[in-house]
């Protein structure tokens, strides 16, 4: 596999509000998330995936929710990881949040 620099990764728009940018090698996969609609009023809707995650917040406010787990508010610097199969998810308290999303192994829905 060649060398892929990050900044020549164009951005997939997810949705209003939400781009990002990925990067992966045969098993690991790094994903750059940029919202720009927050605040929000209540958290996005639970999910679980069978992929270990960590996840670095690069600049923002979050909380974040883990299930079974206090609700935890989290700034830049912060980071969370999250096992496979267990519920999460995350409400934005800042207008713009970045998210550093590492998974393993790969997350092939996100892969085109």
């Amino acid at each position: 596999m060649a060398t892929l620099l990050f900044d020549k990764v164009p951005y997939e728009k997810v949705r209003d509000g939400l781009q990002r940018k990925i990067i992966h090698t045969n098993n690991l996969m790094n994903v750059l998330i940029d919202f720009t609609d927050g605040p929000w009023d209540r958290p996005e809707a639970y999910h679980s995936h069978p992929h270990e995650q960590t996840s670095y917040v690069a600049s923002g406010e979050i909380l974040f929710f883990c299930e079974g787990e206090k609700e935890k508010q989290l700034k830049a610097g912060d980071m969370f990881a999250v096992p496979p199969g267990v519920k999460h998810t995350i409400q934005l308290l800042t207008k713009e949040v970045r998210l550093v999303d590492s998974f393993t192994p790969l997350r092939e829905d996100f892969i085109k």
